[in-house]
């Protein structure tokens, strides 16, 4: 209360100085006296303002000193049927790790965040997720594709994490002992080029003014300190992970994996060392992988920004230039896209057909700035005559493709760039020290000067880009480590393509035209890394007292490699025994970060050692991840896996689509339509996603169009979905094959389904009661006929769910579980048993009981069969389920068992019955349609005419079903043609019945229904005569299966009596007509 009047005072106060500015000049005896007046109205005014705060103030006070009395007189009021208690439909808290606890009253809505809210912690302290290696259940094992250590939780992530999920909860609850590895990769690029920009940003240093072993800690304390970020985020999705066994692909029992790995490879030959061409980044001075370059295609000369230079780089030009001929043969002209290599030429190929050039077969042209002497070399494999001059400058040391021409021709390999990109001595003095792209300009000007510029063209191109530094990727020869892959490949390449002794199975199919295309074609491996972040290579030079050169890594015979260098020392000497060892040199160089990945099914489970857990656990069960890493990571756990491990390291792998936005465009932060799973989950606005973008790196253009096509994609932003809703998507969604065009309304409207789930179980709840105890045994044909058919009908969607599962066909399986929820518990049975509980009808009473057992048991089986798709709403839905009276509930839905299939509650005839009921009910449904909008909801008449009294007796005996879902008033059925109604609404619903809804005369035109019926009459005709013309083809009975002829038979019958149910209900309209 002092609060609202020191308010009040103050706004009385803020009225003086307006008061004040008029005093300043002689006031009328008017002006006074409004002035006046107006001072009291606004006092008057705060007066009104003070009581009404002092009245709140009090009855906020009077309501606290209740408080205690009044929530007990709430609680009991719900029970009284008085005044609902709002705290009652509210959680309580629940302290981190224990079981959560449920508010007493369902709250009357969704809510993803609060449902969603303290079970992951529960069930992980319950340790529900830990696998136990001594366990008598079958294993089944994943292994989770090991995010970067410097990763955020992204889209792909999700589905990832929701496909792996749903399998290893359906496999758990069917009785096997699942393991699912959680693990992160040391991402050795990623990582270093994250810490080398922190040191730069904060202290202003490189790594190399900090030295190896003081950056390799900063990257260890940055790893402690913000690595992993994306498991934390895993169990957001509520991702069942072992974390009891979560791994880092450098900790020490995956170090140990590694090293012993190279050793034993090495050991049998298959790893070596040589120079060989590689991609260099020279930015990071590394060579990279494959899989980190990028590549753009350009169409034209093109202006690009290049890392290290200030002004853009021109790329997209075919320059051409003239070498002079020795001894006075003139010149010979060839052209390149990189000119600045030129100055690493050490030939000219010719194809040896081209009659131009027969005459300098043999000969040699002249370097024009060194006086190198170039052969000319013919090459029948590499030169095309047609193309350009039909000459090729061939530069071995920095083109794959002429690096092969080198081989063949035995020419000289010269190196002219240096790791950091500049030219080095081999180009000569006028050169040397010049960043590469600014000596593609200074050998164009020199060229010029000598008159040995020919000129330059567009020409399209794919220029490579390190994914990590955004470098322009340089070709280079390097010494390095290379796996030899042959043979490990041959049994990879078999494990899939042998028909007839398949081991290894990969979906979908098409993919297996890819592992062929890789293997049959695999180079050697480059697996060394010019890094100080990964696993250091175990292996060291040997300097010997009387090497003439002692330079480090001259002589490929001196190098060791071993487990330690204690082992090296001793392997060294027994190798050198009588020579003196000058030193012992590790390789300063790391594996490539793919090498440990592709050991991770081995090094996980406790491989090299023959661990309990991988005695039990190895070889796993299914691989799952995403199509682009086919190649750079399956095929190499397979390899690895065979050659080490003794088989292959999983039966099965399953590659899921790659994700695009709602246009099917690549997700890029400069479209603005990267989705992030936490926003989808928690929701955000569209000022969110904006700051978001602008913690990026976009430039001012690039964020401009981000900034757009956010607010043409999200204009309201993204509302709160939960997890369970985004995975339900995100596994419906596998069926797009290759590709998944996300779009977040989709995922919107699960998270309604799941308010629909909700009220489902809030209907269970009141119609159940407080004392309603599960049957022990149920009769299905002794219930009601609506019972029998949501038992038939959960039957098969079980075993629809199951099989797809099996088959890791997750859309379908997806599908099946929402259509059953959706269409047949929610739509159809909930709605039909709502009569047996309305009022005290004595002949429902036996019914009543069937529909609280039936509904009980499919709510039950429903969340159970739901559960692997969608973890956290299941959960708490199922813990409010009354336990079944013949056993003790499960503490928690994780450990329940999944649902299969029962053999009694298998009905077909019902189904085929309650299928005529729904045709009827859509009918009536299509007819009330046209009402008007105020009528559509009233009860209404309707009439059912049959073909046959067969159907009119199995529709009469339907007639309370029909008559709830068509909301009607009142039912006849006859199969009197003259007995159907006059000018009511009209519906042929198949060949043996039409249905009529009752009109009051606003909606029916005879002239107007008697042509809708003409037309569908048409339809049925025209699918009519294409059936009978089908049928009547020559040897159409030899080349179609007897099954189908007989669905074609049965399909035609039908037709035609559908054609004569449209004849009599348009002649019976044509009578009516003329009879008023």
């Amino acid at each position: 209360m002092a609060e609202s009047e020191s308010k009040s005072q103050e706004t009385v106060k803020n009225c003086k100085p307006e008061a004040a500015a008029s005093e300043g000049k002689q006031l009328t005896p008017e002006e006074l006296e409004k002035k006046k007046k107006k001072e009291e109205k606004a006092r008057e005014k705060e007066l009104k303002k003070l009581k009404a705060a002092q009245k709140a103030e009090a009855a906020k006070q009077a309501q606290a000193s209740s408080a205690v009395s009044k929530t007990a007189k709430k609680k009991s009021s719900k029970r009284d049927g008085g005044e609902e208690n709002p705290e009652d439909f509210v959680d309580p808290e629940t302290r981190l790790g224990e079981k959560k606890k449920l508010s007493r009253e369902m709250a009357k809505t969704f809510n993803p965040s609060a449902v969603e809210k303290s079970w992951y912690a529960w069930w992980e302290k319950s340790n529900f997720f830990v696998a136990d290696p001594n366990s008598a259940k079958p294993p089944f094992v994943i292994v989770l594709p090991p995010p970067n250590v410097t990763g955020a939780l992204h889209i792909g992530h999700a589905l990832t994490a929701a496909i792996e999920d749903t399998i290893i909860r359906w496999r758990r609850m069917s009785g096997y002992n699942t393991l699912w590895v959680p693990g992160m990769d040391h991402a050795g690029i990623a990582t270093q080029v994250v810490v080398e920009k922190k040191i730069m940003r904060e202290r202003n240093l490189t790594r190399h003014d900090i030295g190896r072993e003081k950056f390799v800690a900063e990257v260890w304390n940055w790893k402690n300190e913000y690595g992993g970020t994306i498991l934390k985020q895993l169990r957001r999705l509520g991702a069942s992970l072992d974390w009891s066994r979560e791994c880092f692909t450098m900790d020490e029992k995956r170090s140990k994996a590694v090293t012993e790995a190279f050793v034993r490879l090495s050991n049998e030959g298959l790893i070596y060392r040589a120079p060989r061409m590689v991609h260099w980044d020279c930015v990071l001075r590394t060579a990279i992988s494959d899989i980190e370059v990028e590549y753009t295609d350009i169409k034209e000369r093109t202006l690009l920004n290049v890392p290290g230079y200030e002004e853009p780089v021109e790329f997209g030009l075919l320059t051409s230039f003239a070498y002079p001929l020795e001894g006075d043969l003139g010149e010979i002209v060839v052209a390149t896209t990189r000119i600045e290599t030129m100055l690493g030429d050490t030939a000219i190929a010719i194809h040896p057909e081209d009659k131009r050039y027969s005459h300098l077969h043999g000969k040699f042209a002249i370097h024009p700035f060194n006086g190198r002497k170039l052969p000319i070399v013919c090459d029948d494999i590499l030169v095309d005559m047609n193309f350009g001059t039909g000459a090729v400058k061939i530069t071995p040391a920095h083109d794959p493709n002429d690096f092969e021409v080198g081989q063949r021709h035995k020419l000289e390999f010269i190196s002219i760039f240096t790791d950091d990109g500049n030219i080095n001595s081999n180009a000569g003095p006028d050169f040397e020290g010049m960043p590469r792209f600014k000596a593609r300009v200074a050998v164009t000007e020199a060229l010029k000067e000598k008159g040995l510029y020919r000129g330059a063209k567009n020409n399209e191109m794919r220029l490579g880009i390190c994914s990590r530094s955004n470098d322009v990727v340089e070709p280079l020869i390097k010494p390095q480590w290379f796996v030899n892959c042959k043979i490990m490949a041959k049994q990879a390449l078999d494990a899939v393509v042998d028909e007839d002794n398949q081991k290894l199975e990969i979906i979908p199919k098409q993919y297996a035209a890819e592992w062929r295309r890789w293997l049959e074609n695999i180079r050697d491996w480059c697996i060394s890394r010019q890094l100080w972040w990964g696993h250091r290579i175990p292996a060291w030079y040997v300097t010997l007292s009387d090497d003439k050169q002692k330079e480090f890594g001259v002589s490929d015979d001196h190098w060791i490699v071993a487990r330690n260098e204690e082992e090296a020392r001793d392997l060294a000497s027994r190798k050198f025994s009588g020579k003196k060892i000058v030193e012992l040199s590790q390789d300063p160089d790391v594996l490539d970060t793919w090498f440990s990945s592709g050991l991770f099914p081995l090094s996980v489970l406790g491989w090299p050692d023959n661990t309990a857990d991988f005695k039990t656990f190895y070889p796993t069960s299914v691989l799952e991840t995403g199509h682009d890493i086919l190649f750079f990571w399956v095929a190499r756990m397979v390899m690895l896996g065979i050659k080490l491990g003794g088989d292959l390291p999983f039966s099965k792998v399953y590659l899921h689509p790659m994700i695009r936005d709602a246009h099917g465009r690549k997700m890029s932060k400069s479209l603005g339509n990267v989705i992030d799973p936490l926003e989808v989950i928690n929701g955000i606005t569209l000022d969110g996603l904006h700051k978001r973008l602008k913690e990026g790196n976009l430039d001012a253009k690039e964020f401009e169009r981000a900034k757009e096509g956010q607010a043409k994609d999200f204009p309201d932003g993204i509302p709160e979905c939960g997890a369970d809703a985004l995975r339900f998507a995100l596994v419906s969604y596998t069926a797009q094959s290759d590709k998944i065009n996300l779009d977040i309304q989709r995922v919107v409207g699960y998270r309604q389904w799941c308010n629909k789930l909700w009220n489902a179980i809030r209907f269970a709840m009141s119609k159940l009661g407080e004392d309603y105890t599960p049957p022990t045994k149920i009769v299905p044909h002794e219930m009601p006929f609506s019972c029998q058919w949501i038992l038939s009908a959960l039957n098969k969607a079980i075993a629809r769910t199951v099989s797809s599962l099996e088959s890791y066909d997750f859309s379908d399986a997806a599908t099946a579980v929402y259509s059953w929820w959706q269409f047949q518990l929610c739509d159809v049975f909930i709605e039909v048993i709502k009569p047996y509980f309305t009022g005290d009808n004595p002949e429902f009473v036996s019914a009543r009981r069937s529909a609280q057992d039936t509904l009980w048991l499919c709510l039950d089986n429903g969340l159970r069969l739901l559960h692997p798709f969608m973890p956290f709403v299941t959960e708490e839905l199922w813990q409010r389920l009354p336990a079944s009276g013949d056993s003790i509930k499960k503490e928690s839905i994780v450990i329940s068992d999944y649902p299969s299939y029962v053999e009694s509650w298998n009905n077909d005839n019902v189904e085929t019955e309650m299928e005529k009921v729904s045709s009827i009910v859509r009918g009536l449904r299509s007819k009330r349609a046209l009402l008007p909008p105020k009528e559509r909801f009233a009860r209404r008449e309707a009439f059912v005419l049959c073909r046959t009294n067969d159907t009119v007796e199995i529709i009469k005996s339907r007639e309370l079903e029909i008559s709830t879902l068509a909301t009607l008033s009142s039912l006849k059925v006859s199969s009197d043609t003259d007995a159907a109604p006059t000018q009511w609404l009209t519906e042929v619903v198949d060949e043996s019945i039409t249905v009529f809804l009752e009109d009051k005369g606003t909606v029916i035109n005879p002239e107007a229904e008697v042509e809708r019926l003409k037309k569908k009459r048409e339809e049925t005709r025209k699918q009519y005569e294409t059936l009978t013309k089908t049928m009547s083809t020559s040897g159409y009975k030899e080349k179609v299966r007897a099954n189908v002829h007989e669905e074609n038979t049965l399909k035609l019958g039908a037709l035609k009596q559908e054609l004569e149910s449209f004849e009599e209900n348009i002649e019976r309209l044509i009578r009516q007509m003329e009879a008023l």
